[in-house]
């Protein structure tokens, strides 16, 4: 983290807490309550007033943490599906508004279940995007908490100041008792800001940007404006496809699936990929190639086309499945499939 990075906010008081509920039941339509949404084009910052940091987002898994990045950067970058523990990688997503570049840093939920070669990675990853970050977006479900979210907030580091990302806000309908839930909040870390918000929101995400901002320090931007994510093009070719295949195959397939890139070939403004889907079970690949094989081709097909909206060119997929059994339970074989 950078030295110049603003030290945290004395904790709330009650009055405050009862004033920032109000504030987010009310939203009042205040001016200057995000930053403008302008072309990442437009006139040149000069370095000296830019400002540029890391953002990390965490909480258990499937609490939303990927649909938030994905609505903070302004583009699709993370995959989602409601099977729990689908992202498994740090993924950084840019946006640059402004004089601002936030650098969102997505994680994989932490698991406390399962102690396998795979998960222990997942775990390691999420431990290391805390450790040298700006700021901490703690994302729980509005009104919940449990053993899991204690055990995430529990990792956080205390020299790091944590906002309370309250999601999923606009399913709460009983909003009266959010003010002891959030006073419990409180008690359990001196969080810096509340923020209760839907991801789907698109003001709520202006709203917390402009909060995020003041805590970045100002320095130069570490990449160029127009830039989304950190991840290469065979990543997110990888990723794509594992999101359609966790998407259509539902509870039947474990998530310990996999994706491999086995060749990806540029030609001008064409992508030609071949991938190959790693199962630990015949059962499993029977699953995901379906009858006739109409389940393997969707999968290829809705992939292919979330590729060409993100790219914005002609893509070319071939779909192999293969059974690699027991793999999630080696260290040698999860580092090898491209786990931290």
């Amino acid at each position: 983290m950078s030295a110049s990075a603003s030290p945290p906010p004395a904790a709330p008081t009650d009055p405050d807490l009862e004033a920032m509920l109000a504030r987010a039941l009310g939203r009042p339509a205040e001016a200057g309550t995000g930053p403008e949404e302008s072309p990442a084009a437009a006139e040149p910052v000069d370095p000296a007033l830019q400002r540029c940091g890391f953002v990390a987002i965490v909480g258990k898994p499937n609490v939303g943490k990927s649909t938030l990045l994905n609505a903070l950067v302004g583009q699709k970058i993370s995959i989602t599906s409601r099977k729990a523990q689908t992202t498994r990688h740090r993924i950084t997503g840019i946006r640059t508004e402004g004089a601002t570049q936030f650098m969102f840093v997505d994680t994989p939920g932490f698991q406390t279940r399962h102690g396998n070669a795979l998960n222990r990675s997942l775990n390691k990853t999420v431990l290391g995007a805390v450790a040298d970050v700006d700021l901490i977006l703690f994302v729980v479900e509005a009104g919940h908490f449990n053993l899991a979210d204690a055990k995430v907030l529990s990792l956080l580091p205390a020299n790091v100041p944590v906002i309370l990302v309250a999601n999923k806000f606009d399913l709460v309908h009983r909003r009266g008792e959010l003010a002891p839930w959030l006073r419990g909040m409180q008690e359990r870390h001196p969080f810096a800001e509340f923020v209760p918000m839907s991801a789907k929101t698109p003001r709520d995400i202006q709203r917390l940007l402009a909060i995020c901002e003041k805590y970045l320090p100002q320095q130069p931007w570490m990449h160029e404006p127009d830039e989304l994510t950190d991840r290469s093009e065979r990543f997110m070719a990888a990723e794509m496809v594992r999101e359609k295949l966790f998407r259509l195959t539902g509870d039947e397939l474990p998530y310990t699936s996999t994706v491999i890139i086995d060749r990806f070939e540029e030609e001008g403004a064409l992508r030609r990929i071949a991938a190959t889907i790693v199962v630990e079970r015949d059962a499993h690949k029977g699953m995901v190639i379906g009858d006739k094989g109409e389940k393997l081709k969707r999968i290829g097909t809705e992939a292919r086309v979330e590729l060409e909206k993100l790219w914005g060119g002609k893509v070319f997929l071939e779909l192999w499945v293969k059974v690699r059994s027991g793999w999630a339970d080696d260290d040698a074989r999860v580092r090898s499939f491209g786990y931290e």
